[in-house]
């Protein structure tokens, strides 16, 4: 009863400090970098701030978010806007005749301004008539979106006769479209009074330079062992455009579901969703495509295979092991199921699927194909996968098993550059026994193939690798997985641990 008598007091003096706080209103002032809370509470101090200004205004770098790599100045000074009085000029940008240039860059200014009247929370009562004015030029109208796309921009904000002038550079439209996300960040709203009201205020100046360190800034989403709805896919694209990530990771696939409905092969979806409301259509991906790409965001899909391929499969002999027990001999992790490489309509079947992404996804998009954890007594466990190895002159080795997986990554390129046409798209495959120094390349071809590695921090593959000329994603596991902790050590990373990260 005491330690319920001393919760209850504890709260209600949390309530009463955070009422006389609301009452008050702290003032705050940004020392040596960092805001801290004013000794004077009415708020009437020469540098006296609300906490929302403070944090837009304090530092070098103020609320811009990543902090930009390039020369940045930012005042210390705000301005009332009317965020209704925004308007854009477009006439610098290249292609604007182009349909999909204008449509881009509509959409871009739109959303800009939506996500302006959102930070005050449907709360803004006051609007002074402070305009402002995007003035937006690229040199390129090109809507391509890859790891070779400029992403750089310059910013600059000045007041000009009581109004904002706001001037954005970028060689591209996605430049130019996260120069209006770190438009957004030197933006915040403040109370004016006592009464609730609230208004938005700008940096009355900036000037920033800012291109990525990175072209390849991602995070993964596996949707195929828990099911996320759509709305969940495309808020978790909202939060990434905030902070510049350029690529969505979507791991669709696995040997726990198969949620994508093909409209060439049904069977796949039929068999492997968790239930029929637990699917994404062709329609859902091409959503989640062109919401992705108004903010600056790449989707790239995932197919896991040969291994992780288990429910969805299991309507014939084209995958092997499925759903097998005790699972231990089957597969690396539950439950279990490989593709069956012996036969011959499983590549058949696999060009009927990727003819339905291509037609799906945006031309010359990279593709994932997995390509991790193959578990060779899987298919030294199938009769028709040994005896076809047999017949072919192999053994049943390991150096034999890896060959015929190499041999199936081989093929599966083949298949999807015959949907593709000419056009040599890059294939992603995770770092596995296949990827190792010293026999990767027997197997994969350094021109065509990006290798994820989700190595540990200490493992030399990376720079391996590099040295050997092949492009890396780097997917640190022992630092970047967000799902660890669920083992014998439940001990997840931190922030800290993240930051401390060094790529090679």
């Amino acid at each position: 009863m005491r330690q319920v008598a001393s919760i209850t007091i504890i709260i209600q003096v949390i309530s009463l400090l955070v009422q006389a706080q609301l009452i008050q209103g702290w003032s705050w002032q940004c020392l040596n970098r960092k805001c801290v809370r004013s000794n004077d509470p009415s708020g009437t101090g020469n540098n006296a701030l609300s906490l929302s200004v403070c944090r837009l205004t304090c530092g070098q770098y103020g609320a811009v978010w990543p902090q930009p790599t390039g020369f940045t100045a930012i005042s210390d000074k705000v301005i009332s806007i009317n965020p209704s009085l925004v308007q854009f000029d477009f006439s610098a940008v290249a292609d604007l005749s182009r349909n999909p240039v204008r449509d881009f860059l509509h959409a871009a200014s739109d959303l800009f301004v939506v996500n302006l009247q959102g930070l005050c929370g449907g709360n803004c009562s006051a609007f002074p008539q402070t305009s402002v004015t995007v003035h937006v030029a690229t040199s390129s109208g090109d809507l391509t979106l890859n790891w070779l796309t400029d992403e750089s921009y310059s910013l600059e904000v000045g007041i000009l006769d009581d109004r904002v002038e706001v001037h954005i550079q970028a060689n591209t439209v996605y430049g130019a479209r996260h120069g209006l996300e770190t438009l957004t960040q030197l933006v915040t709203y403040e109370e004016t009074d006592d009464g609730g009201n609230y208004q938005l205020v700008m940096v009355t100046t900036a000037k920033i330079s800012d291109k990525p360190k990175y072209p390849h800034r991602g995070l993964l989403l596996d949707t195929a062992r828990n099911y996320l709805p759509l709305k969940a896919l495309l808020r978790t694209l909202d939060a990434m455009a905030s902070c510049k990530l350029n690529v969505l990771h979507w791991h669709a696939t696995d040997s726990q579901s198969f949620p994508l409905v093909l409209p060439s092969v049904p069977q796949l979806a039929r068999f492997g969703a968790y239930s029929a409301a637990e699917v994404y259509t062709m329609a859902d991906v091409r959503a989640v495509v062109d919401y992705a790409r108004v903010r600056g965001v790449r989707v790239l899909l995932e197919l896991d295979m040969p291994a992780h391929a288990g429910n969805g499969w299991q309507w014939g002999s084209l995958a092997v092991c499925v759903n097998q027990q005790p699972w231990r001999q089957f597969c690396l992790q539950p439950p279990c199921g490989q593709l069956n490489p012996a036969n011959p309509n499983l590549y058949r079947v696999l060009a009927d699927v990727f003819r339905d992404l291509v037609n799906t996804l945006p031309q010359g998009e990279t593709i994932h194909m997995g390509g991790d954890e193959v578990y060779f007594p899987c298919w030294n466990r199938s009769q028709e996968v040994t005896e076809w190895m047999m017949s072919r002159g192999l053994g049943l080795s390991q150096s034999d098993f890896m060959y015929i997986w190499g041999e199936f990554h081989k093929k599966v390129l083949e298949q999807w550059d015959l949907q593709v046409g000419n056009e040599k798209t890059p294939i992603m495959l995770w770092s596995s026994h296949l990827t190792d120094a010293d026999v990767i390349e027997q197997h994969l071809d350094k021109d065509r193939f990006v290798i994820e590695a989700w190595t540990d921090s200490s493992d030399p593959l990376a720079t391996q690798l590099m040295d050997k000329g092949y492009r890396l994603v780097m997917a640190t596991k022992d630092s970047w997985y967000l799902d660890h902790g669920f083992w014998g050590r439940t001990q997840y990373h931190s922030w800290r641990r993240a930051y401390d990260n060094r790529l090679p």
